[in-house]
């Protein structure tokens, strides 16, 4: 064993000063050991993972040892397995375990649209009809379906007539768990309402910061009409609900969605220019000039703004998250540190996890540390191995190509897994489009913040918006092309692990043994390249099937269960709409390796019969035994949505119930 010690303490030792970014790596792997479980740990597995805390905590505090490294390994698993594990206890409310069709009586805590452009309010403080407060969702989300009105102003107490049911399950198995999602986000139902809704109580003092929020959201849109006001909207003040769905999709199919939301690129060029405004404005004072720490100054400057900016945008996760990032950087600034390295990337990712471990499984966490990090490493080589940008006035234009090229790599992997699609021309659309955001659109919008109390807001909103149209003109002219958009198939979910865990080695190890890291990546992409979709897709209510053929997966319903059947041919990489899809169901129904039947409807479900050898879903209660293979509502409540696999003369069954487990989100619902 001393050969084995002897190359344990040289590896060590080659990587010695280069640790500290692994350790929100295996933070991140005890969260997402917590989260892989297929039940709920027991109340044991936390006392073992308090006692590894512990325990490492001591070895660390009194001996000092090369091995030290590892003994923190141990300690940063057990408190990121202890410290999902205590967050989804912490967040935990009442969830609602039927289906409600009465008054809703709630404050408006957000406004948004749905991904059908349907306008959207997030409720608190909720009073549902005969349902006791220990039974009631803290908060609701309602879609408001009929021909839409005026808004109250966010802190307005409402009451509304809707439709709510609990948060729904993976559309299937190994899918996207809207439960777990609702659950970290403290939504107890969600639903829609087709009736106008009453103001109960305008807006109190105690909502003065969502009122300050929607005020300035219309105030910018007063100033910048059309799209281009609700784009400026959206960045200014995290305020999408007055863009349509039409321009939503233009972006997103050109990789230019990120501009939208309020994050590391937003937060960046506003701390950026705020600090490079009083840096200078302090250097241009003589009498200040010597008398001030000027970089300390302006950093603290710009982090108050930061702050503030934080406040009104919303604080959306992906925006609080941005602040951490711009908090670190300032921070660097104010104690002499070097403000872009592993280390700084490395601490915000820290401070996101210890604060909301969940957001380890969004894409938005996934996604942007993942360009940060490609990017400080990138240009760390460049600098280490003394690359020539070229001439000086080359230098800005190749940094600007290998930030978006380096940022876009980084992130499509992550992208196509969530969202299956990929925009070809987005590099393109974004060496065209980021540049004006970073030089003209968010330094015209601080300017006529700063010109507003003189009222001359409308200069720096004139330049602001020519800005704006310049990045949808942008958007719109890559969209309109054929093929502007590709699509893959949703991987399993070990396949994006093992890329990023490969593309971290590769980023963060020292040494030519980084190279090894590349090997989990192509192994990934090959795993990748050869999945299989389910031959068949129920729903978890029976109300939609799909079969798959050698055209694509064929549906049911033409129309219903939009989002069940939306999240299918997404996965498939199926760019079809739901009608069109299901244009040959009988066809295809009929010629499957296990003949499919379908009944929908009262008349359907009373009427319905198989024989031995068929698969039968019925959208109900069947209260009679057949002989065939029967899905009918008492079942498909216990497994969830089902995929069905033919392998020869076998039949492969997976259920969304296997893939969650029983865990807090999907198990605890408050009863009638």
């Amino acid at each position: 064993m001393t050969w084995l010690k002897a190359s344990c303490e040289r590896v060590l030792l080659g990587q010695r000063g280069a640790l500290y970014p692994w350790a929100p790596v295996f933070l991140a792997f005890g969260i997402s050991l917590y989260f892989a479980l297929p039940n709920e740990p027991p109340l044991a597995a936390y006392a073992l993972a308090l006692a590894a805390t512990f325990v490492g905590s001591v070895v660390l505090a009194l001996y000092r040892s090369l091995f030290a490294p590892l003994v923190w390994v141990c300690l940063l698993v057990s408190v990121g397995f202890g410290l999902a594990g205590g967050r989804a206890v912490w967040v935990s409310g009442p969830v609602l375990g039927w289906r409600y069709y009465g008054p809703v009586e709630g404050r408006i805590v957000l406004i948004d649209r749905s991904a059908s452009g349907a306008l959207r309010l997030t409720l608190d403080q909720v009073i549902l009809e005969r349902l006791p407060p220990n039974k009631t969702p803290t908060r609701v989300r309602v879609a408001l379906h009929g021909a839409e009105s005026a808004v109250p102003q966010a802190g307005s107490t409402v009451l509304i007539t809707a439709h709510l049911s609990p948060p729904s399950g993976p559309v299937e198995p190994n899918g996207f768990d809207f439960q777990r999602h609702a659950w970290f986000q403290g939504l107890g139902a969600i639903g829609y309402s087709r009736t106008p809704l009453m103001v109960l109580e305008p807006a109190r003092h105690a909502a003065l910061i969502s009122q300050a929020r929607y005020a300035f959201a219309n105030f910018v849109r007063s100033e910048i009409k059309g799209e281009n006001g609700a784009f400026a909207a959206a960045i200014m003040a995290g305020d999408r609900s007055a863009m349509s769905q039409e321009t939503v999709d233009t972006l997103r199919h050109t990789n230019l969605a990120h501009l939208l939301a309020i994050s590391g690129l937003h937060m960046g060029l506003l701390s950026g220019f705020i600090y490079a405004a009083i840096r200078y404005g302090l250097v241009l004072s003589p009498s200040l000039r010597h008398r001030v720490p000027i970089r300390k100054t302006a950093a603290f400057g710009a982090l108050v703004v930061s702050f503030f900016y934080l406040l009104l945008s919303g604080g959306s996760v992906a925006t609080e998250r941005a602040f951490i990032m711009a908090m670190v950087a300032l921070g660097a600034v104010f104690f002499e540190r070097r403000v872009i390295s592993l280390r700084s990337v490395a601490t915000a990712a820290l401070i996101v996890l210890l604060w909301q471990p969940e957001a380890l499984l969004g894409p938005g966490f996934q996604m942007s540390f993942a360009a940060t990090t490609a990017l400080v490493a990138v240009f760390a080589a460049l600098r280490d191995y003394d690359v020539s940008l070229g001439p000086k006035w080359l230098r800005p234009f190749a940094t600007l190509f290998i930030t978006s090229f380096v940022a876009g790599l980084a992130t499509a992997p992550v992208a196509a897994a969530h969202f299956n699609h990929f925009a070809h021309y987005g590099l393109l659309a974004n060496l065209l489009a980021v540049p004006l955001m970073g030089a003209l659109v968010i330094p015209a919008g601080v300017i006529a913040l700063l010109l507003w109390p003189l009222g001359l807001s409308s200069l720096g909103f004139f330049v602001m918006e020519l800005g704006i149209s310049w990045i949808l003109t942008v958007a719109g002219f890559f969209a309109a092309f054929d093929g502007a958009r590709g699509t893959v198939v949703a991987p399993d979910p070990y396949v994006l692990a093992m890329m990023m865990l490969g593309a971290l080695g590769v980023a963060l190890w020292r040494g030519t043994a980084r190279l090894f890291g590349v090997l989990p990546m192509l192994v990934a992409a090959g795993l990748w390249s050869q999945t299989t979709r389910p031959d068949v897709l129920i729903s978890d209510t029976g109300k939609l099937v799909g079969v798959m053929t050698g055209e694509g997966r064929v549906l049911s319903a033409k129309s219903g269960s939009g989002f069940v059947a939306r999240g299918w041919l997404e996965n498939d990489g199926d760019l079809r709409s739901q009608e069109a899809a299901a244009r040959h169901w009988e066809e295809a129904s009929a010629v499957a390796a296990y003949p499919l039947l379908h009944a929908r409807g009262k008349a359907s479900v009373a009427a319905a019969g198989c024989g031995a050898g068929q698969i039968l879903v019925v959208a109900g209660l069947l209260e009679r035994d057949l002989p065939c293979l029967v899905f009918d509502e008492r079942r498909l409540r216990e497994t969830g949505a089902v995929a069905l696999y033919f392998e020869g003369d076998e039949l492969k069954m997976k259920t969304a119930r296997e893939s969650t487990g029983r865990r807090l989100w999907n198990t605890r619902r408050a009863r009638q």
